[in-house]
């Protein structure tokens, strides 16, 4: 098992910047993937980034560009880097875990809302 807190969220402006944290309760480096979805009002919840374990990267076509998944293995964190922040990113952000054990099992933190707005 592990538990996720995300931080991080907040209100910008179009154009400007945000990092979302994703601090796990274990070394994230026994988890095969930790990604980043979304889910705005009234729509389904949206897959954004993955990072596996053995650091290989993947990015929904929305982001792709604009936002870079990384983590920090001593801090057992995963970071969302936002750039170019746009009000279709309003959202709120959850943090995704996957743990291959026999069969695979999805963890989620609370989530973290992040609003983009002028």
């Amino acid at each position: 098992q592990v538990q996720l807190v995300e931080s991080g969220g907040g209100l910008v402006q179009p154009g400007e910047s945000l990092r979302l944290s994703c601090a796990a309760s274990r070394t994230i480096f026994s988890i095969n993937r930790m990604g980043w979805y979304r889910q705005a009002p009234g729509k389904e919840r949206e897959w954004i980034t993955t990072i596996t374990n053995g650091g290989s990267t993947q990015y929904g076509d929305s982001v792709k560009g604009r936002f870079t998944i990384s983590r920090d293995n001593a801090k057992n964190t995963v970071y969302l880097q936002m750039n170019s922040l746009k009000p279709e990113d309003t959202a709120v952000y959850y943090c995704n875990a996957f743990i291959l054990d026999g069969i695979g099992f999805n963890y989620w933190g609370q989530g973290t809302q992040v609003t983009v707005s002028s």
